[in-house]
C-alpha cells in the first residue's frame, strides 16, 4: 500500500527529478560560462579544470580578501578580528556568489544523506542527523577564517556520542552543550596548545580503529542483519555468527551502493581537466560527469530509495527502510539539563557523572578534527586561518546547537573536500547548504521514509574508508619504530573503548616525550679533552644522568682527567640542574680537577650569575680546549662579585 497520506500535498517521489535536471543544468552552465578566454592582471579567471581533477581552483582575489580602504564606516581591527565576515563582505561580487551557490548546493547534497546515516552511528533517530547540520553552516559564516570548511556531523564525532550517550537525545543534546562550553572556555584560557599533546601515531590509531568500527558498525545494515550489539567485538561476533540470517534484498542492494559510489569516487578522482580549446560536446560531457561525481551521495540515496518505493507500490519490501522521520524544524529550546525516564528524573548531575570521560574526550577531539581540517585546505590553497577563532567557531556552534537539538559537531574533511573543489569564494558558501537543510527538514523528511538502510550504510562505508591509514605503520617503522607503541596502544584500545584508547595512546606518547627530557642524547669526544655536549636543553630530571656521564667518563678514568661541558644548545637551566652542577663542580674540584663551561648562551649565564656558581666559562670550545690543554694566551672567564647580571631589553 503506497503512502501517499505521509507526502505533503500528495507529492510523488519523481518529483524530486526536475530538481536534480535543474541542478545539473546549472552545473553545467556555470561550468561553461566560467571558461577564461581572455586573462587580465586585475581579473584572474576562475579555472574549472581544478574542478575537474579535483583541485581547489585559483582564486579570482586572495583569501582572506586585503583590508577595506579606511572609512568614517570602516569597522575596527579588533571587531574585524571577531567577525571575520567584515573583512571580505566588502569585497564580495557577483562572481563570488554565483561560486558559493554552487558550492553550497554540492555539499548540501552531500550533508543531508550522510547527516541521516551519521545519526544512525551515533545511536540517534535520523532527525538529529539533520538537526546537526545547519547551525554550524551559520555560525561559521560569521566567525569563520578560512573558506572551505564546513561544520557538521562526522563520522568520528558520532562515534564518540554513541559511546557516551547510552542512544538517548537528551544526553546528546546536553553533550553538545557542555561540549561547547570546554571548547569556549579554552578559547578564552589559551589552552588550543593542549592539542599539541596529541601525537600524530595517537590520532593515526585512533581514526583508523574509528574506520575499522564504525565500518563493521554497518554490516549489520548492510546485510539486513537485526539485534545485533553496539560492542566492537560483540558485533564482530554476532555479525558473523548471524550471517545466515542475511536478507538477500538488503544485501544486493548495499553492495550495489558499495560498488556505485567507488566508481563514482574512482571517475571523480581520474577525470581529464578542461580546457580552453575543449570542444562544448566534450565539456558538456565533463561537467555532467563532474556534476555525478560531486552528488554521488545523492543519487545513490535517491535511486535506492525509488528502487524502495517502487517494490512498495507493488505490495514487496525487500529492504530495511529508514521508516518515519519527525518532519518540520527542530523546537528552539534550551538543552535538557534533567531527564525524566520511567524510573524516576535523572539529575544534572548524574547525566554529567553518567557521561564522564566524554566532556573532556569530545570537545579535545572535536576541536582537534576542526583545526586540522582548517590547517589542512588552508596550507593546499594559500591562506591563514586563526585557530583562536576556529576554536570560537566551532565552541559557539556546538553551544547554539544544542537549542536546536543538536549533538556535537567538527569540522567534515570530507565535505570541505567537495566544498573546495566545488569553488568555493567565501564562507557564504556555507548559508546556501544551511538554508538547503532547513528546507529539506521542512518539506522533505517524509521522502526519508523510504531511504533503504543499507545504502546508508554504504554511503558511511565509503565516508570512513580514507580514515584507515593502511600504510603508517610501515612509514614509522622506517622513520621511528618507537612511535609504534602509541600507534598500536591506541589502536588496539580504541577498538575496545576509545576514551580509554586516546587517553593511554597520549600518556605513553608523554612518556616517550618525557625520557627524551629526562635522558637527553649526549655527544662525547674524547681528544685532545673530554667534551661532553648536551644534543637537548638541561632540566631537572636530565641532571643525574648528566651527572653519571661527566663523572664516569672523567673521575672514572684512569687517571682522572678534566672536561668540558659545551652548553651551545642549551638555551635554559632549573634550580635542580644549578645545583646538579654545582655538586659537580665540586666532585671535580677535590680531585682538583677542572670542569669548564663553554658556549653559554645569555639566559643561562644570567641564571649561572645569579646562582652564585663558581665556575669557569669560555665563549667558545677551542678557548676551553686551549685552555685545558695548558696552551698560553687563553685565560678563563669566572663568575666574581664584579659580575652583574644583564637586564634582558624588551623589542620596542
Amino acid at each position: 500500500m503506497p503512502r501517499w497520506a505521509s507526502y505533503p500535498g500528495g507529492h510523488h517521489p519523481v518529483g524530486m527529478i526536475p530538481g536534480w535536471a535543474f541542478y545539473s543544468a546549472g552545473m553545467i552552465a556555470e561550468w561553461q560560462c566560467y571558461q577564461p578566454s581572455v586573462k587580465s592582471s586585475e581579473h584572474v579567471s576562475r579555472q574549472y579544470s581544478g574542478m575537474a581533477s579535483g583541485k581547489a581552483m585559483e582564486q579570482a582575489m586572495p583569501w582572506p580578501p586585503p583590508p577595506a580602504p579606511r572609512a568614517r564606516s570602516c569597522p575596527p581591527a579588533a571587531l574585524r578580528r571577531w567577525l571575520p565576515l567584515l573583512a571580505w563582505m566588502p569585497h564580495y561580487s557577483p562572481r563570488w556568489l554565483r561560486m558559493d551557490l554552487v558550492a553550497g548546493l554540492s555539499v548540501a547534497l552531500t550533508v543531508i544523506p550522510q547527516a541521516l546515516a551519521y545519526a544512525e552511528v551515533a545511536g540517534l533517530p535520523p532527525q538529529y542527523g539533520l538537526y546537526s547540520a545547519f547551525v554550524g553552516c551559520f555560525v561559521y559564516f560569521f566567525l569563520g577564517t578560512a573558506r572551505d570548511v564546513t561544520l557538521g556531523p562526522t563520522a568520528i564525532m558520532s562515534l564518540l556520542v554513541s559511546s557516551y550517550t547510552f542512544r538517548e537525545p537528551a544526553y546528546a543534546v546536553l553533550l553538545a552543550f557542555l561540549c561547547g562550553c570546554v571548547q569556549l572556555a579554552m578559547r578564552c584560557l589559551c589552552l588550543g596548545f593542549l592539542l599539541d599533546f596529541i601525537s600524530c601515531p595517537v590520532i593515526k590509531g585512533f581514526t583508523s580503529a574509528a574506520a575499522i568500527t564504525i565500518g563493521v558498525g554497518q554490516i549489520k545494515n548492510l546485510l539486513g542483519l537485526q539485534r545485533v550489539p553496539r560492542q566492537f567485538f560483540l558485533q564482530l561476533y554476532h555479525t558473523f555468527r548471524s550471517l545466515g540470517e542475511t536478507r538477500v534484498g538488503d544485501a544486493v542492494l548495499g553492495l550495489v551502493c558499495l560498488l556505485l559510489l567507488l566508481l563514482l569516487r574512482l571517475m571523480r578522482a581520474h577525470a581529464p581537466p578542461v580546457h580552453p580549446n575543449t570542444p562544448p560536446g566534450v565539456r558538456l560531457s565533463l561537467g555532467l560527469v563532474w556534476t555525478a561525481t560531486t552528488a554521488r551521495n545523492a543519487l545513490v540515496v535517491s535511486g535506492a530509495a525509488l528502487m524502495a518505493y517502487s517494490c512498495d507500490v507493488a505490495g514487496y519490501r525487500p529492504f530495511v527502510l529508514t521508516g518515519e522521520i519527525v518532519q518540520g524544524l527542530p523546537p528552539v529550546r534550551a538543552p535538557p539539563f534533567s531527564l525524566t525516564t520511567a524510573n524516576g528524573t535523572v539529575s544534572f548531575t548524574q547525566m554529567v557523572q553518567d557521561m564522564g570521560a566524554g566532556l573532556a574526550v569530545v570537545p579535545l577531539m572535536g576541536l582537534l578534527e576542526s583545526i586540522a581540517v582548517a590547517k589542512a585546505f588552508a596550507s593546499q590553497n594559500n591562506y591563514r586561518i586563526d585557530a583562536n577563532q576556529e576554536l570560537l567557531s566551532i565552541g559557539l556552534t556546538n553551544v547554539l546547537g544544542s537549542f536546536f537539538s543538536s549533538f556535537p559537531v567538527t569540522g567534515s574533511f570530507g565535505r570541505t573536500a567537495v566544498n573546495a573543489q566545488s569553488g568555493v569564494c567565501t564562507p557564504a558558501g556555507g548559508l546556501v547548504t544551511g538554508v538547503l537543510v532547513l528546507l529539506s527538514l521542512g518539506y522533505l523528511t517524509s521522502l526519508f521514509y523510504y531511504i533503504p538502510k543499507a545504502a546508508l550504510a554504504a554511503v558511511i562505508i565509503m565516508a570512513v574508508a580514507p580514515l584507515l591509514d593502511a600504510g603508517i605503520a610501515r612509514t614509522l617503522w622506517r622513520v621511528r619504530r618507537l612511535d609504534l607503541l602509541p600507534l598500536s596502544v591506541t589502536f588496539l584500545l580504541c577498538l575496545w573503548e576509545v576514551q580509554y584508547g586516546i587517553l593511554a595512546g597520549t600518556l605513553v606518547s608523554l612518556l616517550i616525550l618525557l625520557r627524551s627530557v629526562a635522558r637527553p642524547g649526549l655527544q662525547v669526544s674524547e681528544w685532545p679533552v673530554l667534551v661532553v655536549q648536551p644534543a637537548g636543553g638541561l632540566h631537572f630530571p636530565a641532571v643525574e644522568a648528566l651527572r653519571k656521564a661527566v663523572a664516569s667518563r672523567a673521575l672514572g678514568a684512569s687517571p682522572p682527567r678534566c672536561a668540558v661541558l659545551e652548553c651551545s644548545h642549551v638555551c635554559s637551566l632549573d634550580y635542580t640542574v644549578v645545583l646538579g652542577l654545582g655538586e659537580l663542580l665540586e666532585d671535580f674540584r677535590r680531585r682538583g680537577l677542572t670542569l669548564a663551561l663553554a658556549g653559554l648562551q645569555e639566559p643561562v649565564r644570567r641564571v649561572l650569575l645569579s646562582a652564585d656558581l663558581n665556575v669557569q666559562h669560555f665563549p667558545s670550545l677551542e678557548e676551553a680546549e686551549r685552555y685545558l690543554s695548558q696552551e698560553p694566551g687563553t685565560q678563563p672567564h669566572s663568575f666574581g662579585e664584579d659580575d652583574s647580571v644583564p637586564e634582558p631589553t624588551l623589542p620596542r
